[in-house]
């Protein structure tokens, strides 16, 4: 990068550029063609202000718990299919305060049936904390697994997540079958859900390759201007696969367009409850 950047500084062709916007976009485009990571943009934002995340609203358990109820939509399904479709991933503080009201709501609906799909096609925000909850109702109590390591460069912390030894409610276990639904929209801690079960050999994930976002993104002002440089600050580094889903994405086992995969998901839990009977038959 450093060469790239005392290369493009002998080039003046860019401050013929009046238009601070198209500039950023010129920008932005040498930028992806020299490091190939499209999380890295510049833009030209005048007047911006960054939003600083919400505390935790001071209002009671049951009105948070209706207001997550509306990211999240669960039925079950022909078969005794549980379908749990969510858009943002709570974290752990959210999930202390509204956690017995959820299982009430949500969970205790689906926990009994005989696999489960698990709809990530629109999920784009979410709590680095939230993702032990998630992974861990989908495995055993004991031995304790690592999940995944994140290294923020800010504080040159490297943070590891571990499955959780309690849960509120009863874990859905690893003998019935999961299915993850992406989408390229599927976008950072959703990614990092799909790509640890998917590892961990306990999900199966079916749909599009999902956005290759990143675990934490920085806006960092460029001087006294109006510009802005977007940039990951944190990196995911799974323990399993030594990678990370970050920039190229989670990709499905079972690839179909998004609006097509609940009904291959179907298919898929379909033929593995006939296999058994298939097998006995054909010996």
């Amino acid at each position: 990068m450093e060469e790239a950047i005392d290369a493009a500084s002998s080039n003046t062709e860019i401050l013929s550029i009046s238009d601070p916007a198209s500039l950023a976009s010129v920008l932005t485009d040498g930028v992806k063609q020299t490091i190939f990571d499209s999380r890295v943009q510049v833009t030209y934002e005048p007047g911006f202000v960054a939003v600083q995340p919400p505390a935790m609203p001071d209002i009671p358990p049951e009105q948070l718990a209706e207001m997550i109820k509306a990211t999240v939509k669960v039925e079950v399904l022909d078969g005794e299919v549980g379908y749990l479709k969510i858009q943002h991933i709570i974290g752990e503080e959210m999930a202390q305060k509204v956690g017995p009201i959820l299982l009430e709501y949500i969970w205790d609906k689906v926990h009994s049936t005989s696999a489960m799909i698990l709809d990530l096609r629109s999920a784009v925000t979410g709590e680095l904390s939230g993702i032990p909850y998630i992974v861990s109702y989908f495995t055993d109590s004991e031995p304790l697994i690592h999940i995944d390591s994140v290294y923020d460069r800010t504080s040159d912390v490297t943070i590891e997540l571990w499955s959780m030894p309690t849960l509120l409610g009863k874990r859905y276990g690893t003998s019935k079958p999961l299915i993850i639904l992406t989408s390229k929209n599927t976008l950072g801690i959703a990614e990092d859900v799909a790509y640890c079960l998917k590892n961990l050999k306990r999900a199966t994930i079916v749909g599009e390759n999902t956005a290759g976002g990143s675990i934490k993104i920085s806006k960092i002002k460029v001087g006294d201007t109006d510009f802005y440089v977007t940039v990951p600050v944190a990196k995911s580094v799974n323990p399993i696969t030594g990678k990370s889903w970050e920039v190229n994405g989670v990709a499905p086992d079972v690839k179909v367009a998004a609006e097509d995969a609940l009904d291959a998901a179907l298919a898929v839990i379909k033929l593995r409850v006939e296999i058994p009977g298939l097998v006995q038959s054909a010996a």
